[in-house]
Parts: C-alpha cells; structure tokens; sequence
C-alpha cells in the first residue's frame, strides 16, 4: 500500500502506528488525498489478521489544524454568484460524506484504535480522535483542541455533533460546540475525552501500553444497552439541558446565527436515534449551512480571509523579510503599556518611555500585572512572567532608543504631543530604524512631517486592550514606503495579530466607519428613541455593545476630542448632535464613562460591570420618549450606516481589498460576525437591494444614508465587492 500522507509502522507485537506526516507541510491538513489514503488504511486495517492494535498519531509537533484551506477556498469561490450554491459546493458535501464513512469505518474495524495526539487537534481531526476507541494527549503548552467550526459559520461536520456529546453528555458537549472552544489539554484533563494527559516523550509509549493492557475496540454507543452519560433529550436533566440552552442561544445570539442553531437541533434530534441516523441527520444540518449565505460569508472572512492576511497577503512581495529585535514604545499608559506587553512576549527587548521614571515604571505594572491574571487562570507561569519583564527597559531617557529597529509612538491624541515625541525619538535612530504612530484618527501623512525621514514613517493602530484584541490597522501615509509597510507587516506577524492595510485618511477605516455606529445611537436619542431600546436593538443587530456602552467603553472623552479635532482641522461643524449629547453626560455631569465608573450606565466600580443605565439620561432634554419605533428599521440603520461608510472607504480608496473592509471591520469594532464583513453583507443582499434600502433610510433620515457612486454602479452592472476589486488587490 503506497502512501503519501501516512506511514505504516508495525512491531512485533502486531501493534501498527499510523503517523500522519504530511510532506511539505508545516501542519497535516484533511485534504482529498489524505482522506482518500485513510480510506486505504482503514480498510487494511480491518481486513489483515496480523494487525492487533493501532496509534494514530502525528509525525510533526501538531496533530492536525482540521480541514484544507485551500480546497475550501475553491469551493467557496465555485459557490460565488452561482444560482444554485449547493451545487456549487456539491464536492465539500461529498467530502462530507467520505469523511463520515471513513470515521464509521474505522470506529468499527474491530480492532482497538488509540489516537495519540502530539499538539493542536482542531475541527475534522479531534473529530478523527473521537472515532478512536480511546485518546491520550501531550501536554504541549500551546496546543489547541477543540470543535471551533461554530466561530466560522459551520457545525463540525464529521460526527463531531453526535460522538462528543455521546461521550461526555449533552450538557458538556453543547457549550463545546456552541461557542467554538479551542482549550490546552490540562483544560480537557477532566472532561473525559482523553484517557491521559501525559508528558511528550511518553505520548507513545502510554498508547502502546493501553493496547496491551485494556485495549477497547468498541464504541460505548455501538454496545448495547448505552446510555448517554447526562441522559437524554426526555430525562430529567435532558429537559433541563436543552430547555435552558435553547433560552441562552437566543439570548446570546439573537437567532443570528443559524450554525449555532443547527447544532442545537443536531446534538437534540441526534440522541434520540442511533449514531447512523444521528450522522445523517448532522449532514443534513450541515447541508442547509452550505445554502446559507451568512455561513458561506462567515467562512471566508473569519477563516480564509483572516489566514491569508496573517500570511502576507498584502505585504509587499519583493522586501526580504525583517524581525524587530529592540523595540522602543513611547508613552507607558495603557495603550503603550499593552504594546510593551505583547512585544516583550514575543522576545523584543522593549524600551518603555514616559515622562518621567515613576509613570514609565507604572507600565511596566501593567504589564506584570496582566501577566498575573493570566496565571491566576492558568494561562501563564511565574517563570514565563520573570522572562517577559526582563525584557521591558522603563525609563524616561530618551536616549535608551539608540539601536532601536521601530520605535512606536502611543502618546495622547493631540497633535502637538504626538509632534513633540516624534522629533525626541527621531534625534535617537539611525537610518535603518522604522517609526510608527499608533493614533486612531490623526492622518499619517500630518503626523510624518514631524520626522525627519516620512517615508520610514507609518501609521500602526491597536486596539484596546491590546493584549486581546487580534487587529492591527496599518496605516500608509502619502509618503510612506514599501519597505515601511513590509517591516510594520512583519512586526505584527511577529507579536501574532492580523493587520490590515489602509491608506491614509481621517479616522482611516475602523474608527472612522465605527463612529457611524455610535453616531447613529447618539442621533436615536436626538429622535426620543427610547435609550434601553436603543441599546438592546444594537445588540439585536449583531453588535457585541449598544452604541452607549461601546462610547462608555472607551471614554466618552474620546469621541468628544475626535470631534472638536476634526472641526479644528476641517473648519466645518460635524456631529454636532452627537457632540452635544456627549458633553451633556461627560462634561456637564462629570460622567467620562466606564473607566470612573459613570458614563451612560452606573458602574459597580470604576472599570467595573455596568449596573443600568444612567436614571438621569432620561430627563435628557426633557423628552418623551418613544418606546414602540420599528426594530428591524433600526437593526438596518445600524448596519446600512456603517456598510455605507465601507463602500465609501472603498470608493474613495481608503482600503483596496474586501478583505481588509470586512476583517478589520469583525476583529477591530465588532461588526456583526454572522454578516461576514459589512462588504459581504453588502453582496449577500446583492448591491441593487442593499442601494434600495439605502433610499428608503435616506428619504427618512437624510443625507448619511445616500447610497455613494460606486454603489449605484454596482447595482446598476450586478457586481460585488469580491468579485471587483479582490483580483485586482492580489
């Protein structure tokens, strides 16, 4: 039997280890080749007498990342603009089906089947180790294992629906699925679906000594007489799993989100029946996802989109690649200290600079005391804690930036602060060094004219609080160059985060579409919408805040400052409804927001939870406030605003790829995931229906609901975003 993708060693014992190793590749991927040779194996398994026991393991240090990307890229693509998608998608289906016959396959071969996995065992491959008829995991400190197809739009396809929650009980397995957990395997340790959690050099050994001693060659739900561990959909604690998982879905979702929905129904349905039945009423849940936009919008943003900018797809090709080695941060507040944090992680000696010693040294507290949290949650150690503050330098000396390979800038939104930093740092580096400026809405360009080399300047904007949020907007300035641009690329590569590329403007791309949000809930109260209605239709939406706990989320000032700044630069009056509602609560009241504990909503503490909203925001001008307006009009104002303010960005050249518009737009403020991305939400609807709706909101409300150029356009010719612009970004 000749393999590519798998090995086939057998001892003396007649125990045969099955190690997946693809050539080539960093991580083994599911593809048709390898499912086609496991198909092979099993079967030659099943059928050779001499075989008493099998190991299926990994050959590399990870077990196996899940499906191909690229051959869901190409179903994907053979389902844009089709008229009938599952058609289109009909080969993953098939792939589906294959996958489903190969695990039952092997799950009844009748001899004893171990998986040992050696690291990260996401989506199809866990649902490989589930098929198994025992499982032992490495204690890899990085590895991820866990049913993450939730989080793209999908539910875990190859029986992952029915063999979980037949393993360790519905009430266990739901959440599992449900919220896309990826969890390290000591978190697994007691959940029942690893025999072992052991030591790397004795991962094969203790699966061979499983075989001797206990081996177990079939399923607990293939013997009769199996119960599922937590009881059924008709027990006792069945009615109470799903009955209360059914109220927390919608709470939590709203129904946006039909893979979620979808899993309920297969994980409900399926243990009424034999796993047979089971796996066929999960393919065809898995199925009606494939007709479903939201899903196929879902898996190209969340998935295909995200890896493709993590691997460089907008960086520029022919620059060699670069690595920051010594890392200079100026400002040590919040936003710096985050940055410090995250570097330091990432083995860059950083250099922390504020203006005086004891404000510099307060970041660096920040820095150890987030560490502390993620071991207080078992996420770090105290000797991983002493190596990254070994790393951060604090010191108000300026001069420490000698041999800096980037400096970045994090001071106050204030031009002039930000002038006055830049010139300092410029004194200290050499030609080579590279500076970035993390501002949220100053445009580059302004800002490079302080330095005195502009086209090594760049804009390269976090997000708070950094050591969580996943996006880095970068930002080219008039006189940027490629060379900058590669080596900011790089640096976010190196501390792990997606960055997209934007081009000078504005508030550039995320704060400036994210305001149409909040500008939009600040203009509802300016209606009388009622507030607590306000907030719960933007959650209804898809948003993760309502417009008043995002404002207070960042500090009513912040917005405030944003416009009084651009009337400053711009000399015309903008949002002024939005402005006078934020001074009201925040200079008026001395209310700034979450961080004092008083904004919008009361807060249990200054950074605490929210408690309700504001009592006095209701004598706001004294209104009388509308309670019965029409919800799914103020989902799509929400939604149209800010999809509107993207297609703009795109015309005007703002960003030059969907897939910065729609990754920026989920990772950076949030826009609702089940959408895909305000651009693919835009070519779900198609653009004549999108500009239609746009007509309808502007007749009402006005002129920022007036559909753009480029969107009549592409109404007028039936293209979309995708299909347009994605092949000539490339």
């Amino acid at each position: 039997m000749q393999m590519k993708n798998f090995k086939w060693e057998q001892d003396g014992d007649g125990f045969v280890s099955i190690i997946w190793d693809m050539p080539g590749k960093s991580m083994n991927v599911i593809s048709d080749e390898a499912l086609e040779e496991m198909r092979l194996w099993v079967e030659a398994i099943t059928n050779d007498a001499s075989v008493k026991g099998v190991v299926l393991t990994s050959g590399k240090a990870t077990f196996s990342g899940g499906a191909d990307l690229n051959e869901m890229e190409a179903a994907l693509r053979g389902a844009e603009g089709a008229k009938d998608p599952l058609v289109a998608v009909g080969p993953a289906i098939e792939r589906v089906k294959k996958l489903h016959a190969v695990l039952r396959a092997l799950e009844t071969c009748k001899k004893p089947v171990i998986a040992a996995i050696t690291g990260t065992c996401l989506g199809g491959a866990f649902e490989m180790a589930l098929a198994c008829h025992a499982r032992i995991c490495a204690d890899a400190p990085r590895a991820q294992i866990g049913l993450p197809e939730a989080r793209i739009g999908l539910l875990p396809g190859g029986g992952g629906t029915q063999r979980l929650p037949r393993l360790i009980g519905a009430r266990a397995a739901l959440p599992l699925m449900l919220q896309g957990q990826r969890q390290g395997p000591q978190q697994w340790k007691d959940t029942g679906v690893f025999m072992a959690v052991v030591p790397a050099d004795q991962l094969m050994a203790t699966a061979k000594k499983w075989l001797k001693e206990s081996p177990r060659s079939v399923q607990p739900w293939d013997e009769k007489g199996f119960r599922i561990p937590d009881g059924g959909p008709y027990t006792p604690k069945g009615f109470e799993t799903f009955t209360a998982g059914n109220a927390l879905l919608r709470r939590e979702t709203y129904g946006n989100y039909p893979a979620q929905i979808n899993i309920m129904k297969c994980v409900y349905e399926g243990l009424q029946v034999p796993i047979d039945a089971g796996l066929r009423i999960e393919l065809r849940y898995f199925i009606d996802l494939l007709r479903r936009p939201e899903s196929r919008a879902m898996i190209r943003t969340l998935f295909l989109s995200i890896q493709a900018l993590e691997k460089g797809a907008r960086r520029p090709q022919s620059i060699a690649q670069t690595q920051v080695k010594k890392l200079g941060v100026l400002g040590a507040g919040t936003m710096g200290a985050g940055i410090a944090n995250v570097s330091a992680q990432a083995g860059m000696d950083v250099v922390l600079i504020d203006r005086d010693q004891a404000s510099a040294d307060k970041g660096k507290a920040h820095a150890a005391s987030t560490i502390d949290r993620d071991i207080s949650r078992g996420r770090s150690t105290a000797e991983k804690k002493a190596d990254v503050l070994s790393h951060i330098t604090p010191t108000p000396d300026y001069g420490a930036l000698k041999g800096c390979d980037f400096v970045i800038e994090a001071v106050f939104e204030d031009r002039n602060v930000k002038a006055d930093a830049t010139k300092k740092a410029d004194a200290q580096l050499s030609d080579g060094a590279f500076f970035g400026s993390n501002t949220s809405t100053l445009p580059i360009t302004s800002l490079a004219e302080s330095s005195s080399r502009p086209d090594h300047f760049i804009g390269i904007h976090f997000f708070s609080p950094v050591e969580r949020m996943g996006l880095v907007e970068i930002i080219r300035g008039k006189k940027t160059s490629d060379e900058a641009l590669a080596h900011a690329m790089d640096y976010v590569r190196q501390i792990k985060k997606t960055p997209i590329v934007v081009n000078d403007s504005r508030g550039f791309y995320t704060s400036r579409c994210f305001s149409m949000y909040t500008n939009e809930g600040a203009l509802m109260i300016a209606e009388s919408l009622y507030p607590a209605l306000i907030e719960n239709v933007g959650r209804m939406s898809g948003m993760p805040m309502g417009p008043l706990e995002v404002i207070d989320s960042v500090g009513i000032g912040t917005p405030l400052h944003i416009i009084r700044q651009a009337r400053q630069d711009l000399g015309t009056n903008v949002d002024d409804e939005a402005e006078k509602l934020y001074s009201f609560v925040a200079e008026a009241n001395n209310r700034g927001g979450r961080g004092l504990g008083k904004g919008f909503y009361d807060y249990d503490a200054p950074g605490g939870r929210r408690q309700r909203i504001w009592p006095e925001l209701y004598n706001y001008e004294h209104k009388k406030w509308v309670k019965d307006a029409d919800v799914e009009e103020m989902k799509r104002r929400f939604l149209f605003v800010q999809a509107r303010e993207a297609a703009l960005c795109m015309e005007e050249g703002v960003i030059t790829d969907p897939r910065d518009g729609d990754v920026g737009a989920i990772l950076g403020w949030g826009f609702a995931p089940f959408t895909g991305g305000p651009l693919s939400m835009i070519d779900s609807m198609g653009a004549d229906n999108f500009v239609a709706g746009l007509k309808a909101l502007q007749k009402k409300y006005g002129e920022r609901f007036k559909p753009t150029k480029l969107l009549n356009g592409m109404a007028k010719n039936g293209e979309t975003f995708y299909g347009r612009f994605l092949k000539a970004a490339a």
